[in-house]
């Protein structure tokens, strides 16, 4: 049996837990259900959605008060941004440029606001909280961004699609230019959290993200470096990756339990990808 100093003990380390656990708690409970983007295949009927460029910017949720990551992270936007938003939810992108992926995962992850926001814009491509078919929440999107009136504000250009040869076309352009691939929306989907055929995604190559599991040791000209990366993907397969890093990435490799991208071609029988070429470390949360 218990003594009243013990209790008075286990009691303060409790709450002691509790106050440590309970802001991440929330933060896990609030992480929006994002719509995720499926890979285009050949077959798709091409009349049912509308197009836009896919932008490799940092995913933001707009809850109406702040930005929210894919984890429930808040990104410290400053106060002079988000000024004269919309007080209904929007899912976009944080952007800049093309290839200028590194420059605005630095910008948006910092812990404290500051000016380099400036050089960011909320590109919006979805309302995941009106009700109706994407075409009408299009519509709705473009009058509520437009009604906002601010530069930093904008709603991602959506056209629509004459077949697969003028898509190959439009992709080929985008992708010259520096552009990283095409997104496809259902016209008439609703909104739906998760992994779905209502969003397509259209790139030169094949890419994907993992979890680091191991480092494994180098060998010959790499010994005492990163030989390779033994990674997770979000559906548990684990597999290798010793291509595609430069001799600093060898030298200082991602972390483990760092989320990395690599392109592939493809994948085995078993569900592995084919070919797996790292590309980079995915920084896109607060405090990365």
């Amino acid at each position: 049996m218990l003594n009243k100093r013990d209790c008075r003990r286990r009691v303060f380390l409790c709450a002691a837990v509790w106050a440590f656990v309970a802001p991440f708690a929330a933060a896990a409970a609030d992480a929006p259900d994002f719509s995720l983007a499926k890979v285009y295949r050949e077959n798709a009927d091409l009349r049912g959605y509308f197009a836009s460029e896919k932008l490799d910017g940092v995913r933001a949720f707009w809850d109406g008060e702040k930005f929210i990551s894919r984890r429930g992270n808040i990104f410290a936007a400053p106060e002079w941004f988000t000024a004269g938003f919309p007080k209904t939810p929007l899912d976009g992108e944080l952007w800049s440029k093309r290839g200028d992926f590194e420059n605005i995962s630095g910008i948006v992850r910092r812990a404290k606001p500051h000016e380099g926001w400036r050089k960011i814009k909320y590109m919006v491509f979805d309302m995941p909280r009106e009700s109706g078919a994407f075409r009408i929440r299009l519509q709705t999107m473009r009058e509520t961004v437009a009604a906002a009136n601010l530069p930093h504000l904008q709603t991602v250009p959506q056209w629509e699609i004459n077949g697969a040869e003028a898509l190959r076309a439009k992709l080929e352009e985008i992708t010259a230019a520096g552009g990283e691939g095409i997104m496809l929306r259902r016209k008439d989907s609703p909104h739906r959290g998760g992994r779905n055929d209502d969003l397509l995604k259209l790139k030169p190559f094949a890419d994907a993200e993992a979890t680091v599991v191991a480092h494994r040791p180098g060998k010959g000209k790499f010994s005492g470096m990163l030989g390779s990366l033994l990674v997770e993907t979000e559906t548990g397969i684990r597999f290798g990756i010793g291509s595609g890093f430069t001799l600093a990435e060898r030298k200082s490799p991602p972390p483990i339990g760092s989320r990395i991208t690599y392109k592939h071609s493809g994948f085995t029988n078993t569900g592995k990808p084919r070919f797996a070429v790292f590309l980079r470390v995915r920084k896109d949360e607060p405090g990365e």
